[in-house]
């Protein structure tokens, strides 16, 4: 047994217990009542005070008890136990009278007395009480037949008492010369004892239904009090009669059981209701109670006719009164069945029109209704299976309900009707199940019915949804799947790599998940438009769903980007099994990069591809980062090739995370320093300018060049930023010299997009030339002409507003972007900047030393000053110098100087320039122009 059972067990012995004791202490007190009467209480005196004075307090005990709940009782029944209270008030009143006659003045009670009063006056509050527990008719003819059925049962009572004693009474106190006052108290007894009886039986059919124990606790007391009445009246105990009898134990007996009523009965409930573990109360039918309900006027007859007979018998003379009230039960009896047949005639016509509107309501209605023996054979279909179902209702009926429906729902449906039927009604009056049935046609369709009960068998209200759960996977499906190549999307996969992971086959060897880009897919796009790049991604999704494995799954990420999950194989090594996804991956890769056929043309794109292999313990999520980060690793390498994961690529991105964090915070907190490298003449050595570069010195003492800071820093308002507190802090300190009598430019480097920046606007130049007093002629900007995003047109145009306000301008990194040739075209330069990658290799590479010279020699002949970048050597000096190149800024000569040694470096004027100073420049036409003079444009020569 559960520990629940135990404790409800427990609880509901201790509740019999506390039920039981009271019961006891009620009949150990009422027996010995009726010991000690039968005994005669071992003395006359002893005896006469129990039997006037006890009676006494167990009826005030009744009448307290009464008034008590009546207090704490519902408002519909409280007055009722008012009357209670107050008809045993009168019999405690009548019995202490009694006593105080025999017991106290030690005299006869005499007749009447004021006893008499008290004890006549006992019955009317209890007959008017009995009345208000009384279920109340709700039509005019219920009462009707209530004050009918009530008078049969008293005119029977009273005939038969009139015929066995009343007559007998009534002549006796004729004859003997009695007063009016004692034959009427004579009758008054019996007759109100009839009429409680009367209302005892009647009532006892009609009581109501709310705390019913309390009522027939309450009519069981009057019962016993009427029945003891009755002997008291009758002339054999009448005139033998004194107080402390047997009869009196009755009596005492009565008002204990009336005090008791209303609170042992509400204890029992309680009692009840703990026994059931709080679930309500099962009403259960009275078939027996009923059938003597209907048969009560005809038992009132019975009755009657037998005191009539009883005269007949004795030869007796009929009395009038037996006449009179026999005739009156007859006529009673009459009408009331004229009433209850006029009563039926309306009932059947209701019935039938009821019948008649819900036999529309069920053939009219578009759901099925079916109804289902307790066996599963059914027993009526309604019209609409000819509709819904396209099957003859007539075919149904007799046929098994599991006959038609679907043989893989079976055993759902069974189950859940057992545990229906199995519940209480109470708690669960329906259930709702889904399966699907067989159609007239054969097919299976969705079905949702609505179950109830029905005399063991069941109720189906049943409608086709098939509709209905096709939109709804309809929906799921689109949830869970991308709309244009109808692969599964993201979440669908998250949820395949989350099974694969978690399911029975987590351990198995070589899970992976391939994430796949297609590189050159926007540039496709753009040149081709939207709808020829959406077809591009349709052929590549169908490509890939070919590619892969009936077990495997492959998905689209969003934009150009795909995926794949390869489940893995327990029977294989894991190095064979890596090895084989590693293969699987390089056949995608081929495959994706093969030519797409759109439109009339052809469309080549390559494919990237990151794969990372399940490990034990991994999340989903891990395990696709993983796979997003050998994706990019891949495109960052050159594109087109495979990229296995390796914990290192997290380290790195987690690296790049920190110090982009820490990038935010590094201005608000003055780690970055401006340092500054001089430009050499390569001519004289002397120092014609300075470029200044940015340098990063973290809270942790690492020092960060520009490349490796920018290229960790992804927020563009921290990189404007940056540049806006380069540009200025190289004009303040570039202020500061030329007042310090060291006349030198001052090159800053700016990316050409940021120069287009709105928060970057062409007044903030002149402003921050204003504040600090700069000539305009000593600041150079560098820009570089490698970024395709930048349009010529707007930066043409804030390149001359620049050189409006004296601002000279230098194209950095010359010979290394696509579009150099068009800036030179283009753009107000006035000094090509070499690229780095030029310079390292001019002295060992031929090839390099042609170009670099190509390139100087264009510089020449446009008039534009040239300054090679990264020059490290000796050897590169001597070689640059032989090709043209007017200066040079480099390790050969020094590298980046903070201000002090800056302004020393500047007051020595000049570097030593290896192989000499040659007397005159290599290039023709005369010196070599300085870098901080006038950006007046020298003519192009005629070519």
């Amino acid at each position: 047994m559960s520990t629940r059972g135990a404790l409800l067990a427990r609880q509901s012995r201790a509740g019999r217990a506390s039920t039981l004791l009271p019961h006891l202490v009620l009949g150990l007190v009422c027996g010995g009542y009726a010991v000690g009467a039968a005994t005669g209480w071992g003395s006359p005196r002893v005896a006469l005070f129990m039997g006037d004075f006890g009676l006494s307090a167990a009826a005030l005990a009744a009448a307290v008890s009464c008034f008590l709940f009546a207090r704490a009782a519902d408002l519909r029944f409280r007055p009722a136990w008012l009357l209670f209270s107050l008809s045993s008030l009168m019999a405690s009143a009548g019995n202490a009278v009694w006593g105080w006659y025999e017991c106290v003045r030690g005299v006869q009670v005499p007749s009447p007395s004021l006893a008499d009063l008290f004890f006549v006056c006992f019955a009317p509050p209890a007959i008017v009480g009995l009345l208000v527990l009384a279920k109340r008719p709700v039509t005019r003819a219920g009462w009707v037949c209530l004050a009918l059925d009530s008078w049969l049962i008293g005119g029977s009572l009273l005939t038969l008492s009139w015929s066995l004693a009343l007559a007998h009474t009534a002549q006796v106190a004729d004859t003997g010369g009695e007063g009016v006052a004692r034959a009427a108290l004579s009758l008054a007894y019996p007759l109100l004892d009839i009429v409680l009886v009367s209302m005892v039986l009647a009532l006892h059919f009609r009581r109501s239904s709310v705390n019913r124990a309390a009522v027939n606790t309450a009519i069981a007391a009057l019962a016993l009090t009427v029945l003891c009445d009755a002997l008291f009246t009758s002339p054999l105990l009448r005139q033998t009669y004194h107080s402390g009898q047997l009869l009196d134990a009755g009596w005492f007996a009565g008002s204990l059981l009336l005090a008791y009523a209303p609170w042992g009965a509400a204890r029992e409930a309680d009692n009840a209701v703990r026994d059931g573990d709080g679930e309500t109360p099962r009403t259960t039918s009275r078939p027996i109670a009923g059938s003597l309900a209907a048969l009560t006027p005809y038992l009132a007859a019975a009755v009657c006719t037998l005191g009539i007979l009883y005269n007949v018998v004795e030869g007796r003379r009929v009395d009038r009164v037996v006449v009179l009230t026999g005739c009156a039960v007859v006529l009673a009896l009459v009408v009331r069945q004229g009433i209850m047949l006029v009563d039926n005639i309306a009932l059947t016509q209701e019935l039938a029109q009821k019948e008649n509107h819900f036999r529309s309501l069920v053939q009219g209605s578009s759901d099925v209704i079916m109804i289902a023996a307790p066996s599963g054979v059914l027993r009526y279909v309604s019209p609409a299976a000819a509709g819904v179902y396209g099957r003859d209702p007539d075919e149904l009926v007799g046929a098994e309900l599991s006959s038609i429906i679907h043989p893989d729902d079976l055993g759902r449906v069974v189950h859940e009707v057992r545990r229906f039927l199995a519940a209480p009604p109470g708690e669960e009056a329906a259930t709702r199940i889904e399966c699907r049935f067989r159609s007239g046609s054969g097919d299976w369709l969705n079905v949702e019915s609505t179950v109830n009960r029905h005399q063991g068998g069941l109720i189906l209200n049943s409608r086709d949804v098939t509709e209905r759960v096709r939109l709804q996977a309809q929906l799921q499906h689109n949830a869970e799947h991308d709309p244009l190549t109808d692969l599964p999307n993201r979440a669908l996969f998250t949820s395949r790599v989350r099974q694969a992971l978690g399911g029975r086959r987590a351990g198995d060897a070589g899970t992976a998940v391939l994430f796949i880009d297609l590189d050159g897919f926007k540039a496709a796009n753009d040149r081709l438009g939207h709808q020829a790049g959406d077809e591009l991604l349709i052929q590549a999704a169908r490509r890939l769903q070919e590619s892969v494995r009936a077990g495997d799954t492959a998905a689209r990420l969003g934009g150009d980007e795909f995926a794949a999950l390869i489940v893995g194989d327990a029977g294989r090594e894991q190095d064979a099994r890596e090895c084989q996804v590693h293969e699987i991956a390089d056949r995608l890769r081929l495959t994706l990069s093969e030519p797409y056929r759109i439109g009339a043309g052809e469309v080549r794109v390559t494919a990237s591809i990151g794969v990372a292999f399940a490990e034990p313990g991994i999340t989903p999520n891990d395990l696709m980062r993983n796979a997003d980060l050998a994706m990019y690793r891949a495109k960052a390498g050159g594109k087109n090739r495979v990229q296995l994961y390796a914990p290192q690529m997290q380290a790195d991105v987690v690296r790049r995370t920190e110090l982009a964090t820490r990038l935010r915070g590094a201005l608000r907190d003055g780690e970055f320093a401006l340092l500054h490298q001089p430009v050499v003449h390569l001519a004289t050595g002397a120092v014609a300018a300075v470029a200044a570069q940015a340098r990063w010195r973290s809270a942790q003492g690492i020092l960060f060049t520009p490349a490796e800071f920018l290229r960790i820093s992804e927020d563009g308002d921290r990189t404007a930023e940056l540049g806006r507190w380069l540009l200025e802090e190289a004009i303040e300190q570039a202020a500061d010299r030329s007042r310090a009598g060291h006349q030198v430019s001052v090159a800053v480097r700016l990316p050409a997009r940021r120069l287009l920046d709105r928060a970057f606007p062409a007044g903030s130049v002149e402003a921050l030339l204003t504040r600090y007093g700069l000539p305009s002629g000593a600041l150079m900007i560098e820009i570089a002409d490698s970024d395709p995003r930048v349009p010529f047109e707007d930066l043409e145009q804030r390149l001359a507003a620049l050189r409006r306000l004296g601002v000279r301008i230098a194209l950095d990194g010359f010979g290394s972007g696509y579009a150099a040739i068009n800036a030179l075209r283009r753009l107000p330069i006035d000094v090509l900047k070499l690229d780095r990658g030029l310079v390292e290799g001019v002295v060992e590479s031929a090839r390099l030393h042609k170009i670099t010279s190509g390139l100087l020699r264009i510089a020449c002949d446009l008039g534009l000053q040239s300054v090679a970048d990264g020059v490290d050597v000796p050897e590169q000096v001597l070689a640059l110098r032989a090709m043209g190149c007017t200066h040079a800024q480099g390790m050969a000569f020094s590298g980046p100087l903070d201000e002090y040694r800056l302004r020393r470096a500047l007051v020595r004027g000049t570097f030593p320039v290896p192989g000499g100073v040659p007397a005159q420049p290599a290039l023709a036409g005369g010196s070599v122009p300085s870098l901080t003079g006038s950006h007046g444009e020298t003519p192009v020569p005629p070519t």
